[in-house]
């Protein structure tokens, strides 16, 4: 079964964590820790993530795949 993620699902799953949209370029929305530890993250603001792609982003924002299932 293969679940479909689209960008907008993944920036409110991390807004939920303390993500905030710092600004967007093109199809790439540009997300800030506000706090500590203060990271960035680029997200394609596409209909689907890539699965490499989103496990990237995942282990970006400290997170496993299981914490990351639950904010969704």
């Amino acid at each position: 079964m293969t679940v479909r993620i689209s960008g907008c699902q993944v920036v409110q799953a991390l807004s939920k964590i303390g993500y905030e949209k710092d600004r967007q370029k093109g199809s790439h929305i540009i997300l800030r820790q506000t706090e500590y530890p203060h990271r960035r993250l680029v997200v394609p603001d596409h209909n689907e993530v890539a699965k490499g792609t989103l496990r990237a982003i995942i282990n970006q924002a400290g997170l496993t795949v299981a914490e990351f299932i639950e904010l969704l």
